[in-house]
């Protein structure tokens, strides 16, 4: 007899005695939930809640380790709905399974404002959410990144403190999007057993059948990419519950294709393109209501149902209280660290250390490019921050984000500190999410700037979610020189900088890198992104102040009183500003000097300090490489501007600079033409 099928217990309940409810009873309580909260929204996507019931219901009822009543365990299965449109479904098993917050009004307020039930899910671990998604195939990226977390996690500290898996619920589009390549080469690659990807294999998209678009064979993809492969039928849960036990035993990843009925139940519209995205409809949900025989009115769950899920919720109470007592058990320092960690706290010493590294930049007054730099300050800070998980697009050596105390992880047990990510940009960025998510480590990765794009949608995510990731973007102007115009950024800062909750930094010099990355480090909440240079640059800050002047996104760095020019200019194009204004000495007319490394630090100061650092009754002129949206704002509508006005070339950087007049010497014309025609 099947597991499934085992005798039903009999229970007590308000003092009657009642058969412990079927599978299919207990899996409908999962769809009416859904169907009764989009139709009260009159939006929503019922179609994935209630194809994929059956397989979330035996997932909870016998594999699924959480604790409704701690969602912050560290030691819990992270569920992802990579589906994002199909939010009902998470939100109806929170309910049901115990999560405070996640209540019944809550249900009742689907995609309604300022509730938890967005239409789709919002990273909340209290609400069981563990990550933002929506975009699809994102959700599949960032597990990846999970369980790299908790594989490392487990090697570092021990299976005793660190032992879960990774569950991904993925349709149809999250395998269509590019992403999901990306990711699961990467997952298979690495090895990553305790991921599992239950797949929605209901062969309907929005604009009807699949084999509209496509013809893949999903289970070949995935075999090549080194996964274990199994093909169910979503509706019976003898074989789902078996699947999902061969997948934990597995050693390498794991796909579970389940061939499911888009909106099952619903009479008329299951297994059509109809059911994915519109609400049912009254005469529908009731016509649903009698085929599957639940005569509960809307919202309301019989106590049997209800209790029988809620006990779902407590499956794990043994498992949590024996992970207690094996965390109690922990040395003082280990508790200390893992608590460290994931609280996001760094450890005494660093901002030290960081000041020391000024100190000898002050010393040696580097003239190295900022990438350079960039590794110099994680020589520093890798050895002494084992949460940083470092990483390159395959470009390692141009992002010089590998150092000496890096370790690239090896399999099959990952071991180290440094993840060649090879040319996966995308699923590196969604992958970085997921690790940061998952708690424990601030990951760093880099590539081109001009590959940002590759990475935008993970990136803003990033600042939606509030993940502490650091993106290292080097070769970020014109300066990388012969590779051309399909390498050479010119409008990414823009775009970048366009992005909320994102520090996008350019530093001019040695000092200005230790204090963005000391930025990057501190704000735990923003995503930061370290726009660097391949060529070198000068040493610019001789006035020492114990000040991060970075901080402030913006501060003068060449002062005069008597100025009548204030020229404004980020990373390496502040050199140029500085000859411009000894230029503009010798020929009789004051000029100032200000960096603005980071736009949106600048934008947060109080009022007076911008007015003291743009001084508007100047003339100001900016410099920088790249297009000249957005510096109106700071230059005013008599200011000039010095840089791009369209793409790049191939050729020797100091030629670029030249052609395209982004020099010290066209800034001082631009400027004297300006003053003449202001007066």
């Amino acid at each position: 007899m099947s597991i499934i099928n085992i005798r039903r217990k009999l229970i007590t309940q308000s003092s009657s005695s009642l058969l412990t409810p079927s599978h299919q009873e207990l899996a409908n309580a999962i769809r009416f939930l859904s169907v009764d909260a989009i139709e009260k929204a009159k939006s929503g996507h019922p179609g994935l809640p209630l194809g994929m019931a059956d397989v979330a219901t035996v997932l909870y009822q016998y594999f699924l380790k959480f604790n409704p009543k701690d969602p912050t365990w560290y030691d819990r299965d992270r569920l992802v709905l990579s589906a994002g449109h199909g939010s009902m479904l998470l939100y109806a098993l929170n309910y049901l399974t115990g999560y405070e917050d996640m209540t019944i009004e809550s249900l009742k307020n689907f995609r309604q404002l300022g509730t938890h039930t967005a239409g789709h899910p919002e990273k909340d671990h209290y609400l069981g959410i563990e990550t933002t998604t929506g975009p699809l195939g994102q959700g599949l990226g960032n597990a990846v990144g999970m369980a790299i977390a908790e594989n490392l996690l487990r090697t570092q500290f021990g299976e005793h403190l660190f032992n879960h898996y990774t569950y991904v619920i993925a349709g149809d589009g999250c395998l269509m999007e590019g992403i999901s390549h990306e990711a699961i080469s990467l997952a298979g690659h690495l090895k990553l057993s305790k991921l599992i990807v239950l797949f929605d294999d209901n062969h309907v998209t929005i604009d009807g059948p699949t084999d509209l678009s496509v013809s893949d064979n999903q289970l070949k993809r995935f075999e090549a990419c080194g996964w274990e492969v199994h093909a169910i039928d979503g509706h019976n849960p003898d074989e789902i519950y078996k699947a999902l036990q061969e997948a934990q035993q597995a050693k390498v990843p794991s796909l579970i294709a389940c061939r499911t009925t888009i909106g099952y139940g619903a009479p008329t519209k299951a297994g059509t393109s109809a059911i994915h995205g519109s609400a049912l409809g009254e005469e529908e949900i009731l016509k649903m209501r009698k085929a599957l025989n639940w005569l509960c009115p809307a919202f309301e769950i019989p106590d049997s149902i209800l209790s029988v899920w809620r006990d779902f919720g407590k499956r794990s109470d043994k498992t949590y209280q024996s992970w207690q007592n094996n965390f109690a058990a922990s040395k003082p320092a280990i508790k200390q660290e893992i608590h460290r960690r994931f609280r996001g706290e760094l450890p005494k010493g660093i901002q030290e250390d960081l000041e020391k590294l000024i100190d000898h930049f002050y010393h040696q007054k580097p003239t190295l490019s900022t990438r350079i730099l960039s590794g110099q300050v994680l020589d520093v800070l890798v050895p002494r921050l084992p949460e940083l998980l470092g990483g390159s697009a395959d470009l390692t050596g141009s992002n010089n984000t590998k150092v000496n105390e890096s370790h690239t992880i090896s399999t099959p047990q990952l071991v180290g500190n440094y993840i060649h990510y090879g040319v996966r940009e995308h699923a590196m960025a969604a992958a970085m999410n997921g690790i940061n998510l998952h708690g424990g480590f601030i990951p760093y990765g880099g590539t081109f700037l001009a590959f940002s794009d590759y990475c935008r949608p993970s990136i803003r995510l990033s600042a939606l979610m509030e993940n502490h990731v650091i993106y290292i973007m080097t070769h970020d102007s014109i300066g990388l020189g012969e590779d051309g115009p399909t390498h050479q950024p010119v409008e990414h800062l823009a775009a970048l900088r366009a992005i909320p909750n994102l520090n996008v930094f350019r530093p001019a010099d040695a000092i200005e890198v230790v204090e963005c990355w000391e930025s990057a480090l501190k704000d735990q909440k923003i995503p930061s992104i370290l726009v660097l240079t391949r060529q070198n640059l000068p040493f610019l800050r001789t006035a020492k102040t114990s000040e991060n002047l970075c901080r402030r996104g913006g501060y003068v760095l060449s002062e005069d009183n008597k100025a009548e020019v204030t020229l404004l200019s980020t990373g390496s194009e502040v050199s140029i500003a500085v000859e411009a204004q000894q230029i503009l000495k010798m020929k009789g007319i004051s000029a100032r000097v200000v960096s603005l490394p980071c736009w949106r630090l600048f934008e947060m100061q109080e009022a007076e300090y911008q007015k003291n650092v743009l001084a508007p009754h100047t003339l100001r002129i900016a410099i920088e490489a790249a297009v000249p949206f957005g510096w109106e704002k700071f230059i005013g509508p008599e200011g000039g501007f010095i840089g791009m006005h369209g793409f790049g070339a191939s050729g020797a950087y100091q030629e670029l600079y030249k052609h395209f007049r982004i020099t010290a010497e066209a800034t001082v014309e631009l400027t004297i033409d300006k003053l003449r025609r202001n007066r």
